[in-house]
Formats: C-alpha cells, sequence, structure tokens
C-alpha cells in the first residue's frame, strides 16, 4: 500500500483553512496515485482546540467541513483519506464528543475509531472534553487490515515502559491481535527536547513486537504555548525505519509501505538545534496566527534579550523587528554599545530612548510619601515599570507584539518584575534555564558572531542599581538551575535534591522562593513549552498555601 504522509501545520480554530489544506494535499498525492493519505490528530481543528469544543456552533461547523470532505473524497476515487476530527459520540450518557480517526474513501466515512487513552497529565486534557473509545476495532481497506490509533494510544506499551503504565489498556497490541497488518497512529505530539528519540524508539518497538509495518503521522506548528515538531515516520515489520520526515516544517511524502528490509539512517536531533528550532517555529507561529505583523524588544545589552532579538528575526526577518534600548543612570556605557552593535549585526531597525527623566519625575512625585523610607526594590522596580510601558506603548502604536525576555531560572525564582520587564505578549524563552541561554547564544554565533562576544562574557545584571549583578541575590546559575530542574521538572523534595550533593540551605531558599513567587507566574505572558515541566498550562500550583521544606 502506498501511504502519503500529511504531516501539517493547522491553525486552532480554522476549520476553512485546514479543509483547504486537505484539498491542496489530495490534489498533489493523486499524481502519485496514493492509497491512502494520513493526516495528523484532530487536524481538521488543529490541536489542541481546548474550549471551543464547548460550543454547539464550532462542532457545527466541523459536521458541515465533514459532509464537504465526504464530497470531496469522491474526485479522488482511487486514494483514501484518515484524518483527526471530533465527532459526536451518539451515546446518551458521557461526555458528547469524541477524539476520532476518521476513514473517508469514494464519498463515504468507511468507519472512525474513538480514541481510547485520553490523557489529563502535564498539558493535556482531553477528559475535559472526550469520551473514550468502549471498543478498538481493525478495518478492511485494499486488502490490507487497517490498526487505526490516536496519539496517547500508542504510549501505553508495558514493554516499553513497564513501570509507568497509566491506563490498564494496550490499545496497539489489540489491533495486532484483530489481525492488523498495517499500524497507522495520528498524533498531536508536543516537543520537548529528547522527545523525538523517544518518539522513535516507542513506535520502533511496536513495530518490532507486533512484526506489523507502522505509519506514525505528527503534527507541527506552534499552538499557543505548545510547538509540534512533526517527526513522522514509518517503520517495516521488523521495525526498520523506511522514512522520517524532517522536523519543524511542513511535509509530504508518499511512501511504499511494502517495502522491507531498506533501512534509512536516524540520528537524534542535538539538544540546543532542537531547541532553537523549536523556538523559532513557535514564535513565528503565535505571531503570524495571532495577526501580529512583527515584534518589538527591549534590548538591555543583556544576553537574554539578545537571544529574544535573535530568535524573533529568525522567526520573522529583520524587518519586521525593532529593537530599543532604554538606559537609565545606572545603566553601563557597555549596554547601550552592545545594544547597538547587536542591532548591527542583526540588521534591524534600533531605538535610544532615556529614561532618567521619566525615573526622576516619578521619584519626585512619590517623594513626600515615601518620606523617611530607605530606597529599595520599590524605586528599582520603578524603572522597569518604566521600560514596560514604553515598549507596550510601542507594541500599541505600530501593531508588534511585545516579547518579553526573561528566562526560566529568573520566572522560577521570581527574579522579575511585574509589569515591568514581564510585560509582553509573548515570553520567548521562559521555558529556558539561564545556563541554556548560554548554549543558545553559542549556537547563534557558531558560525559568525551575531550576539556580541562582550554580551555572552559580562557578568548578568538587572542594572537597576550600581554595581549590580544577578549572582548578589541569586546563586550561580549552574547550581541554581540544578536544583531548579530537580524541583520543577522532577518534582523532588527538599530532601531527596540534598541527597544528590546539594547544600540543603541553598535548596531551601531556592524552593521556597519558587513557590513564593507563584502569583508573579499567574500573571505572566505565555511561554513556549520547551522542557518536559513548563510553566504555565502543564503546571497548575496553588498561589495561596503552606508548605514545609
Amino acid at each position: 500500500m502506498k501511504v502519503t504522509i500529511a504531516q501539517l501545520n493547522p491553525v486552532v480554530g480554522d476549520i476553512a483553512g485546514n479543509l483547504g489544506k486537505v484539498k491542496t494535499v489530495l490534489a498533489q498525492c493523486s499524481t502519485e496515485k496514493a492509497d491512502l493519505v494520513v493526516f495528523p490528530e484532530l487536524f481538521l481543528v488543529g490541536y489542541p482546540p481546548k474550549d471551543l469544543l464547548e460550543r454547539s456552533w464550532f462542532i457545527q461547523k466541523v459536521d458541515q467541513a465533514m459532509n464537504t470532505l465526504v464530497q470531496i473524497s469522491l474526485e479522488y476515487p482511487e486514494t483514501g483519506l484518515v484524518i483527526g476530527a471530533p465527532l459526536p459520540t451518539g451515546r446518551d450518557t458521557g461526555k458528547s464528543l469524541a477524539n476520532c480517526a476518521v476513514l473517508i474513501y469514494q464519498g463515504e466515512i468507511l468507519f472512525a475509531q474513538q480514541k481510547s487513552l485520553l490523557p489529563t497529565y502535564d498539558v493535556f486534557d482531553e477528559a475535559r472534553y472526550f469520551e473514550p473509545a468502549i471498543e478498538t476495532q481493525v478495518i478492511q481497506f485494499k486488502g490490507e487490515t487497517l490498526g487505526i490509533s490516536i496519539c496517547e494510544d500508542a504510549w501505553n506499551d508495558p514493554d516499553f515502559w513497564p513501570q509507568q503504565l497509566l491506563y490498564d489498556e494496550d490499545p496497539i497490541r489489540k489491533l495486532a491481535d484483530q489481525g492488523a497488518t498495517l499500524l497507522i497512529n495520528i498524533s498531536a505530539s508536543p516537543f520537548h527536547f529528547g522527545k523525538d528519540e523517544l518518539r522513535y524508539n516507542l513506535i520502533r518497538n511496536h513495530a518490532r513486537k507486533h512484526k506489523i509495518p507502522f505509519v506514525f503521522v505528527n503534527q507541527i506548528g506552534g499552538n499557543d504555548d505548545l510547538i509540534f515538531d512533526g517527526g513522522s515516520m514509518c517503520f517495516d515489520g521488523e521495525g526498520n525505519p523506511i522514512f522520517v520526515a524532517p522536523f519543524f516544517k511542513e511535509h509530504l511524502q508518499t511512501v511504499d509501505m511494502s517495502i522491507s528490509g531498506a533501512t534509512i539512517p536516524y540520528r537524534p536531533f542535538e539538544k540546543i538545534d532542537a531547541v532553537y528550532q523549536a523556538l523559532v517555529l513557535g514564535l513565528g507561529d503565535y505571531l503570524r496566527k495571532c495577526g501580529f505583523k512583527g515584534a518589538v524588544v527591549g534590548l538591555s545589552g543583556g544576553i537574554d534579550s539578545a537571544l529574544t532579538a535573535t530568535l524573533a528575526v529568525a522567526a520573522m526577518g529583520k524587518e519586521n523587528v525593532l529593537g530599543i534600548t532604554m538606559p537609565s543612570q545606572f545603566s553601563s556605557g557597555g549596554s547601550v554599545a552592545d545594544s547597538k552593535q547587536l542591532a548591527e549585526n542583526l540588521g534591524i531597525p534600533f531605538e535610544i530612548i532615556a529614561i532618567a527623566p521619566i525615573y526622576q519625575a516619578y521619584l519626585q512625585s512619590l517623594t513626600q510619601h515615601f518620606e523617611g523610607k530607605e530606597a529599595d526594590t520599590t524605586e528599582e522596580n520603578i524603572q522597569a515599570r518604566i521600560r514596560g510601558n514604553i515598549l507596550m506603548a510601542f507594541s500599541n502604536k505600530f501593531g508588534y507584539l511585545l516579547l518579553s525576555t526573561g528566562n526560566k531560572s529568573e520566572l522560577a525564582v521570581g527574579y522579575c518584575t511585574l509589569y515591568g520587564d514581564m510585560s509582553g505578549g509573548l515570553s520567548t524563552i521562559s521555558d529556558v534555564p539561564k545556563t541554556m541561554v548560554y548554549e543558545l547564544a553559542e549556537y547563534v554565533n557558531r558560525q559568525k558572531e551575531i550576539i556580541p562576544k562582550n554580551t555572552i562574557q559580562k557578568a548578568p545584571s538587572a542594572e537597576l542599581r550600581p554595581d549590580q549583578t544577578d549572582q548578589d541575590t541569586l546563586p550561580p546559575y549552574p547550581v541554581l538551575d540544578k536544583i531548579l530542574a530537580y524541583y520543577i521538572e522532577e518534582g523532588y523534595s527538599v530532601d531527596e535534591i540534598v541527597e544528590l550533593g546539594m547544600e540543603r540551605e541553598t535548596v531551601q531558599w531556592v524552593v521556597r522562593t519558587v513557590d513564593r513567587n507563584e502569583y508573579k507566574r499567574k500573571q505572566a505572558a505565555p511561554g513556549l513549552k520547551v522542557t518536559s515541566k513548563a510553566f504555565g498550562v502543564g503546571r497548575r500550583m496553588p498561589v495561596a498555601k503552606k508548605l514545609e521544606y
């Protein structure tokens, strides 16, 4: 059987636009005489559609689009298609919808397999909207017995991770036991670094174990905070890869699944390369899908804002990124010079707006109210908020999205100012630890210097008071990031982290500070997820709480 892999980038909610993509693909692959075209999970509505699924008018539009697809299929009588869509369950109890993989052929819906395993961990909340499948079945099509599953259905393999099974059933095993001769999994599997190799090994293991060829089709693109990296793949019945799609880009490929024994080389993505490409894709899609024509970035002369601006240029082009530096009396001469050099290296428009006069006006207005009080972080934060207001003014006036430039380490411990440097519509690197920021900067400069060397080498500083550096307040970033990874991503306790060789006093300070600053993160701009546990929808912590450490 010749199967066309349609690894595409849908827009959530854009049923007409996504349907248009299907039409284009069918017209293109019909010349290759494909037997079957396979699209990703919930492709018709984009993933994740969230509470759009609770709007009856939205589901009516899905129904209309499905009827259109059925009619379109008559124009391609030699080709069937498998597509993901939310469909009514037809049952009187439970949720009214199911996450379905639908097989359409010659003007008819031949089959619809509902998703069996509905994830409710991390960023997933599918049980909120869908009912699980009552049964898992195969379908005869063009001489093959198709075993069709959806994303999570492939992730409960007891041989692959016997200690971590979340469900009682293995849908892939059920399909194999029913005589499937070709396994198909349509997916919307979001990116975090290292996940490409995990997926590859998972799907290959299914093909090897069941001795059945396997087709895996994944979505690509950025939808809000999630990034989908693609990496669709096909294996023969021995678990040999016969096709692996590119990552982070749309790709259409017709694969002859009767091929056996042929192998192609597979190399896992280098972590920093993968994170860089994910951030560029996620940032560009967020801007385009939200209707922004460009981005504005506050350039401090530091490495975080430099990296953010560099990513924005890679995503949108230099003509669509504006850099603004806003020196105060505490800014070093190098900050303005480094910002200007970065803007020249990137070729972006650049503005300098001094904030000292505005800052003095603030202080003068507050003098009598603050009489007898020592200067503290209040006065420091006023500077950050002045800068945030200036940047938002440019965003409003020119229709550019303001990109917040804080990294994960800062956001974790609250080393950021509400309504100041946290201002913005997207926090591009909020899931990138500070140590990884340095790795990404070196990656950016691998061929030529884009981020000035001085920006990378100088001590990080908010420059809100004389001679300030981050390390006046925070542990060294290598230590901080290691503790944060254990606490946030692994969920370890203070005692467990200390047992790994970390100093108890430092660990306790970091953990308390993380928990104390939950209120700031509740008000932060959405951030692009690149690690296994990002701040945002995948980490739901109470703000008002009391914990013992």
